[in-house]
């Protein structure tokens, strides 16, 4: 879809102004019922649209991605422009300048429409978290549209966007993508800086695009990918155009299903599943059972390495140097004067106030899990488990090129259904969260549907890839999207 608009752009057929002008106009008409978008940046969007259109005009070359209209997760930074984390903790907070990504896709001439809805502080798996809105799925209006990165994806889903920015730390971008029927690419932790995005997880986090086809999550990922100096995790994995390693051939490619995954899966999921991998096979790729042993500890691991750092991470929102600050008008009429009450009572009121249900309980969860006494009894020992899930993907990986598995347990969920259960609202980050736990690469792409009340509701088959081959992973994916 980018390369096609991208040529329609050089050959004059449509100007980015008018293109974005085209997205306007579906977010208006579909964003009363989806609730992709909590800020729209029209202003800033015709002037970026403006400036490409300049370009064209005067005959200079133009970036892929140049024009195209996009959508921001609202916890990535981008300079003048409020940014709330889908928290009332930061409802007044303006971002004073841009994430590495942002000032990377404003150097190629990428349109921002605006920043989407996510679960607060990115924690959820439905976007029901989120302190402002619901997202709502594009193909069915009932159900999540799954989480943390629901905004975004729903906006793909929905052409609201070409393409978006999510962030993944334990399934957030591919989970929504299975969920809606889209793609969604977590890179390699380390592959995209996160300098200018709201730490959940800091060793765990990771951004990554959203898009309707691989090439064009290829085509982001070619973009918004390099070490950066603001980021100590970045690596130095070398400027690569991902989108030129699209070859469509897998043939001789050995693809690994870990028995652990699919043990427990049945119906029609199942059946969708199976008929992927027959695909597969008929390209070319050979596929065989592995075992990621110590799988049936992730779920376990991922929440309490995830909520430690948590934790430390949101003991920065205060209501001291930004965002929401819970004043004492009592005390302030009783002494005659506006100070704030005690520092502690600020710090407690703020927090009390400005933070939701679930990130309160993700909070207590990792203060706990690193209080004296039991940090070697969870935190030490989750780290050394964590150890050998990267082992297992290790020793995995000199049999396999890949390993395949569904992104989901199940297809998206009714509004509502598990919001009052947390640890079933965890479940759904079961398959994805081991490649956050070992850092590994890993896409989501749609393989099949399955009718339910009348609605075909899609599901995402997840290839995870070695460390830094995302060229090879994406190719494969590329490839089974293709034929």
């Amino acid at each position: 879809m980018i390369r096609d608009l991208h040529n329609d752009l050089i050959s004059k057929k449509i100007t980015s102004v008018e293109l974005t002008e085209r997205y306007f106009s579906v977010i208006e008409k579909k964003e009363q019922e989806i609730g992709a978008y909590l800020t729209i940046t029209k202003e800033l969007a015709m002037a970026q649209a403006k400036l490409v259109d300049e370009k064209i005009a005067k005959g200079e070359e133009i970036d892929l991605i140049e024009g195209i209209p996009s959508a921001i997760k609202d916890n990535i930074c981008v300079d003048g422009v409020r940014m709330t984390a889908a928290s009332k903790i930061l409802d007044n907070y303006v971002a004073p300048y841009d994430a590495t990504v942002i000032r990377k896709l404003k150097d190629c001439g990428a349109v921002f429409l605006g920043k989407t809805n996510l679960d607060e502080f990115a924690m959820g798996s439905s976007t029901e978290n989120s302190a402002y809105q619901v997202t709502k799925n594009p193909v069915d209006t009932a159900r999540v549209a799954g989480g943390s990165s629901g905004g975004s994806v729903a906006a793909v889903a929905a052409g609201e966007a070409v393409w978006s920015l999510g962030t993944d730390t334990g399934g957030s971008i591919r989970q929504p993508a299975s969920f809606c029927g889209v793609v969604g690419l977590k890179p390699t932790y380390g592959r995209v800086s996160r300098s200018g995005a709201v730490a959940m997880a800091s060793s765990l986090d990771q951004i990554g695009p959203i898009a309707n086809s691989v090439e064009d999550c290829a085509i982001i990922l070619s973009r918004i990918a390099g070490e950066d100096i603001l980021d100590a995790t970045s690596a130095k994995s070398g400027d690569k155009k991902f989108e030129d390693y699209l070859s469509g051939n897998i043939a001789g490619k050995t693809i690994g299903v870990p028995k652990e995954y699919v043990e427990g899966l049945d119906g029609e999921i199942k059946n969708v599943f199976e008929k992927s991998l027959e695909k597969f096979k008929s390209l070319g790729a050979k596929i065989e059972t592995i075992s990621l042993p110590h799988s049936g500890y992730a779920l376990p691991t991922y929440y309490i390495i995830m909520t430690s750092e948590v934790s430390s991470n949101l003991a920065k929102f205060d209501g001291i140097k930004f965002g929401l600050r819970a004043d004492d008008e009592n005390d302030a009429e009783a002494s005659g004067d506006e100070l704030p009450k005690k520092l502690l009572e600020t710090y407690l009121d703020t927090r009390k106030i400005g933070f939701g249900e679930e990130v309160k309980r993700r909070i207590m969860l990792g203060t706990y899990a690193l209080s004296a006494g039991y940090y070697d009894a969870y935190y030490l020992k989750a780290q050394k488990v964590r150890a050998l899930i990267r082992k297992d993907f290790e020793d995995a990986f000199k049999q396999v090129d890949f390993i395949y598995s569904p992104t989901a347990p199940e297809v998206a969920f009714k509004i509502g259904e598990k919001s009052k259960d947390p640890l079933k609202m965890y479940l759904s980050d079961i398959y994805t969260i081991t490649a956050n736990l070992a850092g590994v690469p890993a896409i989501s792409f749609p393989i099949g549907t399955v009718e339910m009340e009348k609605k075909q509701l899609p599901i995402g088959g997840q290839l995870m890839g070695k460390w830094f081959d995302e060229e090879g992973m994406l190719n494969a994916a590329h490839t089974y999207e293709i034929n």
